[in-house]
């Protein structure tokens, strides 16, 4: 039967009908002329059979009994059980046409899902082959593991990363990254996406510090993990190294601010000196003598200069950028304090003359001080705006906390009730001033603004 439902699906509707037809009408002529011997009823079950693929099921029947009505009209039996025999006869014919509509019919159903199957699998192994491509070609190392811990499938870079180019596949991931094992062996039922940075050692047992990716998933043989690595141990290199330079620089900045007040006091000091060396009763004092000798000392101390280096001199800088990186930094911090940031940003501001990392430090601290600043206030919003005014750009942060007490004493060091060693303001306007900006306060009725004027490239 499966061969006879194929061969339905290729024949034409039309042509296999018109066959069924004349198939019909051939044998109901044979059956005329052979009425008076023997019945050839049982010819119409093959049109039935040919055409019950193609007709809907009433008109199934109704074939059937109008070949029962042929069968019976040349029948050479007794006509008294004409309608008996038409009624066997209509039944036989039916369940015959209706048993191949519903072959071919589930046949076709068949093909379909077999062509839908086939397309199926073949977008998959489209899908498969370019998930291995882009795997293959990523220059992230990329790794799956199993519940057991061991390495299923690696990836060149991943090869390259851990071994130096060797094969990765079965051998256990905790020679390489400890600590990807204990998440992959101890976390089999449960299913996470998460990053962490730990240690990692190659096959040569050099030690580099590794960024990791990666989620588990569970497949019909048990628990896997599959990890994206990244060494960062170069990066973490470059980062400490900037640190250093930039802190190197920040303390030059500070003991250059101290040295000016000390030289300040120091010139203080000489003068009151000067003045009690006219006074006759302190000629040949000794601790006046030793007095005037520590003043002495104090002016050669504040007389030293902090020489800059090539890499303390301020560059080129683009306000909007900078300001795009401190938005990216403090709004997850200020959104957690329910704290609105309004920006306002001029378009087409100039590039200023400053060192970047020393200047997005001084935002840095102007935001943090506003923030402290409206932890108790009912009304919380900081508008930073950022504008070309005169021969300047001012970069503004004024918030609604409850404003300053003292401005006098603002930017003087260790300040009194101020957090940590209260050197931020002092620290962040010897910064502004090194490249040659300023850092100042503006009074408000209410809350607190500070503007940090710059100066434009092209005025230098």
């Amino acid at each position: 039967m499966p061969d006879i439902a194929l061969l339905y699906s290729s024949l034409r509707r039309g042509r296999a009908l018109a066959f069924a037809a004349a198939l019909v009408a051939l044998i109901a002529a044979l059956d005329w002329v052979t009425q008076p011997n023997f019945s050839l009823n049982f010819l119409y079950l093959f049109p039935i059979m040919l055409a019950g693929g193609y007709l809907a099921r009433w008109q199934i029947v109704v074939m059937a009994a109008g070949c029962a009505i042929l069968g019976e009209l040349f029948s050479p039996f007794p006509k008294a059980d004409a309608v008996t025999r038409m009624a066997m006869m209509t039944i036989a014919f039916s369940g015959t046409g209706l048993f191949i509509s519903e072959l071919v019919r589930k046949r076709q159903l068949a093909v379909e899902h077999l062509q839908e199957l086939t397309a199926q699998v073949r977008q998959r192994e489209d899908a498969e082959q370019q998930i291995q491509i882009l795997i293959e070609s990523s220059p992230a190392a990329i790794v799956t593991v199993d519940g057991s811990g061991s390495i299923v499938l690696a990836n060149q870079a991943a090869q390259q990363l851990l071994a130096a180019g060797e094969p990765l596949a079965g051998e256990p991931i905790r020679n390489y990254l400890p600590a990807l094992a204990s998440v992959a062996q101890n976390r089999r039922s449960q299913a996470f996406r998460t990053t962490m940075q730990c240690k990692g050692q190659r096959r040569d047992g050099e030690v580099f510090l590794a960024a990791i990716w990666f989620s588990t998933y569970q497949t019909l043989s048990g628990s896997k993990l599959a990890a994206i690595i990244v060494d960062l141990s170069e990066d973490l290199r470059d980062r400490e190294d900037l640190s250093l330079n930039h802190l190197l620089k920040n303390t030059r900045i500070l003991m250059g601010a101290m040295s000016h007040e000390i030289r300040n006091l120091c010139g203080a000091v000489s003068a009151v000196g000067r003045n009690l060396a006219r006074v006759e009763s302190l000629t040949g004092n000794q601790d006046f003598e030793a007095l005037q000798t520590l003043i002495q000392g104090l002016e050669r101390i504040a007389s030293l200069e902090l020489q800059a280096t090539p890499e303390d001199r301020a560059i080129a800088v683009d306000v909007d950028e900078l300001l795009d990186e401190l938005r990216v930094l403090i709004e997850p911090s200020f959104r957690e304090a329910e704290i609105a940031v309004t920006w306002r940003i001029a378009d087409g501001l100039p590039l200023v003359w400053a060192d970047s990392y020393g200047l997005l430090q001084v935002f840095l601290n102007l935001a943090r001080n506003s923030q402290r600043a409206m932890q108790s206030s009912l009304r919380k919003e900081l508008t930073v705006t950022a504008g070309a005014e005169e021969s300047v750009v001012v970069i503004r942060f004024e918030d609604t906390g409850g404003g300053v007490r003292s401005p006098q004493q603002l930017f003087r060091p260790f300040q009194n009730g101020a957090d940590g060693a209260g050197l931020g303001l002092y620290v962040s306007r010897a910064i502004v001033r090194s490249f040659r900006g300023e850092l100042r306060y503006e009074p408000r009725p209410a809350g607190c603004c500070f503007a940090v004027a710059l100066t434009p490239l092209a005025e230098n």
